[in-house]
Formats: C-alpha cells, structure tokens, sequence
C-alpha cells in the first residue's frame, strides 16, 4: 500500500480573489471603490486578494496604475488578507523591476504569468523566472500557466528546476486540466502549492492536490466557494459537490465572453460602481446581462 500524499502548504490561503480593476465615469482608476471592494472581498471569505491580473485588465494599466492599486489595496486590508501583485510581462526586464517595486510596496507574493506573445522555449522561460525569483528572493512568486491566453505553456520539469530558488513556493494552473496538477505534484512534490486558475475546476483540481483557487466568481459568491473548500476539506464530499453543482451556472455565465467583463457586470448588477472594462474589452451584451442575472438569482435561491 502506497503511503498518504504529503498536504502542500497555502502561503496565500484557500480562496484569492482576482480583482477586478474599478474606473470611475471618466476612466481613470477609482482607488476608494477599490479599497471599498478588497474590504468587503475579505469580509466575504477571500484569504488573499490579486490586484493587477488579467481580471484586474493589467494589459490596460499603466505601471505607476499598478503601484498605486496595490499600495492602495494593501493599506485597505491591512493584515487581514495576503494581498499579491501581477508583475508579469512578455519582457524579462519589466517583469523584474515591476516585482521589486511589488516587493517594496509591502506586497505578499507576486503572480508572474508565463510570457505571451514572443513564445520563449523552456530555457527561455526558466531563465525569465529565475531572473525575477533573484531580483526579489524575499517576495513569494506565484508562476501563473495560462496557454489559452499566452501561447505559451511552462512544463513541470521547468518548474521542479526553478524551485531551488526558496522564492517559487506556488503555481497558478490554468490550462483547463487537472492532469497539470498531478504532473506539478509528481515533479514537484509537495513544497508547490499548486491553486486552480479555473472556479469550474476548483473542486476537481482539490481532488488531485490543489490547495486552493484564485478566483473570480468569488466577486459575487465568495462564501459559497469558501464553504465548498471547506467541506472538501472536512471530509464532507457530499456537501462539496452540492456546492460545486450549485455554482457552475454562475461560473459558465461569468466566462460566457471574455474575463472581466462579465464580472464587472455582476458587481455593478450586486450594486458595485465598478465602471466599464477599458477598450478593447467592451461592456456585456444586454442578453448575456439577463442570463448572467438569472444565474446569480437562481445561487441565492440555493
């Protein structure tokens, strides 16, 4: 008989949220409605709080935008709540000095996406990561997998490498399967604290030794995907899927078009004053609003 898996560590809690980035009416950064969010993000179950990811429209910010949402992020939740910085980039050298500048704001962690675009082979990417896990080695790293949106894909043996830096502690998986999860377990061991990078998948992904999820249905259902966390957890498989089931209407409604926009949508239908995504994101159709609606009645009902 093959011993108990090993459980992994979650240096960034059970359920990060992935926020989204407020504008006021004429476009610019509301940094009061996004302190006013992280508050109640907190509040309602998210142990850690992501500024400037791709739900946060990073590809739309500007570098001192970025700074200025963390700082104000950071002051708002205090201790209460990890709270990371998105310093990815397609180039070496802004992804370094976005992560030292992420390190000298007071940031948790720093969520490091795979470089888009330029399409580097697996020592290019070894050679971007490390650069950035020794430009900051007092700041825990995230690696963040999203081939649908880079072009890219980091594989596991590239990562096992890059954990002889004490910085890489955790991994981003968004590819869309679970088999990634086991093939960072099995050539990364335990010391990875892999989380889903997809809500829909998060209880799967658990199953297979996920700790957790950056999330963005956690916007509008943070207690709910915390319970659902928390009964896979406890043992209670049941519960857990009943919650899983519950959600997944929400979750498919919220990624009916391009993340953020249907997210965005949500909070101002919750009563959020979180203004449009900036262009080229555009606002949710009046249909996919209906439905989106329908759906986050129809959780509250649960």
């Amino acid at each position: 008989m093959t011993q108990a898996a090993t459980l992994s560590p979650t240096p960034f809690g059970r359920v990060v949220t992935a926020m989204v980035t407020p504008f006021d009416a004429s476009g610019a950064v509301d940094l009061s409605v996004a302190a006013n969010l992280a508050r109640h993000l907190v509040d309602q179950g998210s142990d850690g709080l992501l500024v400037c990811g791709t739900t946060g429209e990073s590809p739309t910010l500007s570098w001192d935008e970025q700074l200025q949402l963390l700082q104000a992020v950071r002051e708002a939740v205090g201790g209460n709540a990890k709270v990371l910085a998105g310093t990815g980039s397609n180039c070496t050298a802004e992804a370094v000095k976005a992560t030292k500048e992420a390190a000298a704001a007071g940031a948790d962690g720093a969520l490091v996406v795979v470089p888009y675009y330029n399409k580097p082979p697996q020592e290019g990417l070894e050679a971007h990561f490390r650069a950035i896990a020794e430009a900051a080695p007092e700041l825990p790293l995230m690696l963040y997998n999203i081939p649908g949106r880079t072009g890219c894909s980091i594989a596991p043996a590239t990562v096992a490498r890059l954990m002889d830096s004490p910085n890489v502690v955790s991994f981003k998986a968004a590819s869309g399967t679970t088999e990634e999860v086991t093939a960072l377990r099995l050539a990364c061991g335990p010391q990875l604290a892999i989380y889903s990078g997809d809500d829909g998948l998060t209880l799967p992904m658990l199953a297979v030794g996920a700790v957790g999820v950056v999330s963005v249905g956690s916007h509008v259902a943070g207690p709910e995907i915390r319970a659902m966390i928390e009964a896979y957890l406890n043992g209670d498989g049941a519960f857990a899927l009943a919650l899983h089931d519950a959600l997944i209407p929400l979750f498919k409604a919220l990624f009916a078009t391009t993340n953020p926009i249907p997210v965005k949508a949500a909070l101002e239908l919750n009563g959020w004053s979180v203004g449009a995504p900036r262009p080229p994101l555009c606002p949710l159709s009046d249909d996919m609003k209906r439905s989106l609606s329908n759906a986050m009645a129809a959780l509250r009902q649960t």
